[in-house]
């Protein structure tokens, strides 16, 4: 929705509100005697306390309290105030009750401040209220703009990142003149159309993650000839489970990556994906390693910093990352509880 058009609904709201309020504080003010009647001269006073009320809330509050001038702000109501107490004792007692003795007499400051705060106060309070959710939600509004930013800079990250690695894989082959050239093309073409056009929503089905997945370990299979084995485990995901895309694809490339570089020849990596019954995701990463392996780059790469801030920022408070490098091993253990995912 256009902020215009948003900002005018939040108006209407507000207008609809405070008339339903004010129906209310007037009920309750007029017929809290006895005699439950409504008089001229009530209407009268009743008005000057919402005049006042209005005053304060469109006008010292947005351009003093909101504004942290709160000595200005002070005088300004306690100005306000003493203006309802005249004009109740100094002309509406001097209309309604002309020429008899409650027109000659002031019951003073504390009475009249008894009479007119309680109504000013409620009408005041709410719409202080108001403003407190507006300023709430709005924050919020833009907090969540901020986070969809991020996250948006964080993915197109991920893109080139995967991107460069592989077209170097194929650049050496094409050197090679290899017979593999056009499969990593082909595999390559597949695992970058899922990446440009099937995940640009905030979360994807976890079968079409799987199926990347597996797209992405046999492009990068062909790079391991016949060095090692990899071990693949996968559970099949219902429809309605979702997880944010492109998250596990890193430690996959990583086990890969790291798993090459080493001078060991008896290359092994496991890949198991398991999801329970209550959608919790248990992804399990291993692959040799070897102390010849850049330690520095495998903790601290552009893919790993990247996906565990996309973590942090979309599974705060559901997720646990482990990552353990041992003498000759590297275990990536990761758990999700996708029943936070958006499903929209």
């Amino acid at each position: 929705m256009p902020n215009n058009a948003k900002r005018v609904k939040l108006n209407i709201w507000e207008a609809v509100f405070q008339l339903v309020l004010l129906v209310l504080v007037f009920i309750f003010y007029s017929f809290r005697r006895n005699d439950q009647t409504i008089s001229s001269f009530e209407v009268g006073i009743f008005l000057s306390y919402v005049a006042a009320a209005y005053l304060i809330n469109y006008f010292l509050l947005p351009r003093f309290l909101y504004k942290k001038k709160y000595v200005s702000f002070a005088i300004y109501v306690v100005i306000v105030i003493a203006a309802v107490i005249y004009i109740e004792e100094g002309v509406l007692e001097k209309i309604y009750f002309a020429n008899t003795p409650r027109a000659l007499r002031f019951p003073g400051v504390f009475f009249n401040l008894v009479s007119a705060l309680p109504t000013i106060v409620i009408l005041t309070g709410f719409k202080f209220a108001w403003d407190a959710l507006t300023k709430e939600r709005q924050l919020e509004e833009l907090q969540n703009a901020a986070r969809e930013s991020e996250l948006l800079y964080l993915k197109s990250q991920i893109n080139p990142h995967f991107l460069f690695n592989n077209l170097n894989n194929l650049y050496a082959h094409a050197l090679e003149q290899s017979p593999k050239t056009p499969e990593i093309i082909l595999e390559l073409s597949s695992v970058l159309r899922y990446m440009l056009y099937e995940c640009q929503e905030r979360y994807v089905p976890l079968h079409k993650e799987i199926d990347q997945l597996k797209s992405f370990v046999e492009l990068s299979k062909l790079q391991l000839e016949d060095r090692g084995t990899v071990s693949l485990n996968f559970d099949d995901a219902p429809e309605h489970v979702r997880i944010a895309p492109l998250i596990l694809p890193v430690f996959v490339e990583n086990a890969f990556k790291h798993s090459l570089s080493s001078v060991n020849d008896n290359i092994e990596i496991r890949i198991d994906l398991h999801l329970d019954e209550s959608d919790r995701l248990h992804f399990l990463c291993q692959n040799s390693f070897s102390l010849e392996t850049n330690t520095d780059d495998l903790s601290k790469g552009i893919g790993l910093a990247n996906v565990r801030k996309r973590l942090e920022l979309l599974y705060p408070d559901s997720h646990q990352l482990h990552i353990e490098p041992g003498r000759d091993r590297y275990q990536v253990e990761l758990k999700i509880d996708l029943t936070n995912s958006d499903q929209a």
